[in-house]
């Protein structure tokens, strides 16, 4: 069968031959074959660019996705440094806060501790006080102001007619530990008011003291034995003055010598005197025994020096002969 073709512009169909018609298709073909390969290339340039693009995409997508992740962590590093550091300085705060509240606290404990302390001391000096003027209502029982130098209680012993017979000076003490130097500051304190008798009331006694005891002229004593203390010592006061007011009108110089001497004025300035003897001698005694330590070590050591220098005397003679370095002095120590 022929092929045929119909005119676009007179619609009369036209015959073709076959050789012809194989030639347009073989043309035909070979343009499409041609087209699709153009099509089929630009397709795999377009598949090629896709893909970079894809490849560049990701790679920028990896990019920013290091990049964000870079500045996450730097952002959470940053955020967990500044709530460190603010965590820090809170304990900080807070450790500071409990320090001050420890440090009040401690202080406003030894401040009680102190308070308590000096108002137990306060409470039994004014017990003693009442006490003394309770039972002895004929003596003068006065406190010595707070912050004066000197005793907590002063007891004047009066007779029955109202002569003054002496003086009694009570300290209390309330503390955990005896200390030796309140026996010197009360002697200082008798010997300052001329009083005749002093008393350290204590709730803690010296080592060797049991109950009552007279210690380098003070007497010692618990709160519980203090009244019976004060009736003894008072009696002694009494007994002495009326001594006294019997031998008052004997007016001989002797008489009034021998009661001075006798007299507990005379016998304080005497063991103060005594008192600074002894520690003057104690001083001297160290201050000798010091001496005597550095006078021996140092004759150690001049006689170590020539009995070296006999030694090497010795020796260069025992080579040369006796006749070679003769020292003066070496020659005794030789001998001996």
């Amino acid at each position: 069968m022929a092929n045929t073709l119909k005119c676009p512009k007179c619609g009369e169909e036209i015959e073709l031959s076959q050789a012809f018609t194989s030639e347009i298709k073989a043309k035909v073909e070979e343009k499409a074959k041609l087209e699709i390969d153009d099509l089929k290339k630009a397709l795999q340039e377009k598949d090629e660019k896709v893909e970079e693009l894809r490849d560049k995409e990701l790679k920028f997508r990896l990019e920013m996705e290091r990049k964000i992740d870079f500045e996450r962590k730097k952002v959470e590093e940053e955020v967990l440094k500044h709530a460190v550091e603010e965590h820090r300085l809170k304990d900080m705060e807070k450790d500071k806060k409990i320090s001050d509240l420890m440090n009040s606290l401690e202080d406003a404990k030894r401040k009680a501790q102190q308070g308590s302390q000096q108002l137990q001391g306060e409470v039994l000096e004014l017990d003693l006080e009442e006490t003394l003027k309770n039972t002895f209502p004929n003596d003068e029982i006065e406190p010595v102001g707070k912050g004066v130098k000197g005793a907590d209680v002063r007891q004047i012993v009066k007779s029955p007619k109202g002569f003054n017979c002496g003086v009694i000076l009570w300290e209390s003490k309330r503390t955990k530990d005896w200390k030796n130097e309140w026996l010197t500051k009360l002697k200082n304190d008798l010997r300052a008011e001329k009083a005749n008798i002093p008393v350290i009331v204590t709730s803690v006694l010296p080592k060797g003291v049991k109950s009552m005891e007279q210690v380098e002229g003070v007497w010692i004593t618990t709160y519980e034995l203090a009244l019976p203390m004060a009736s003894l010592l008072r009696k002694s006061l009494l007994d002495v003055a009326y001594e006294k007011a019997i031998n008052l009108h004997k007016g001989e110089k002797a008489d009034v010598l021998y009661e001075y001497i006798t007299g507990h004025e005379f016998r304080q300035q005497v063991e103060a005197l005594v008192e600074v003897y002894k520690e003057m001698n104690d001083e001297i005694s160290k201050e000798k025994a010091a001496f005597e330590r550095i006078w021996k070590a140092r004759e150690g050591q001049v006689s170590r020096i020539l009995i070296s220098a006999a030694g090497m005397v010795g020796s260069i003679q025992g080579k040369v002969g006796q006749s070679a370095l003769q020292v003066k002095g070496l020659d005794l120590l030789d001998a001996e």
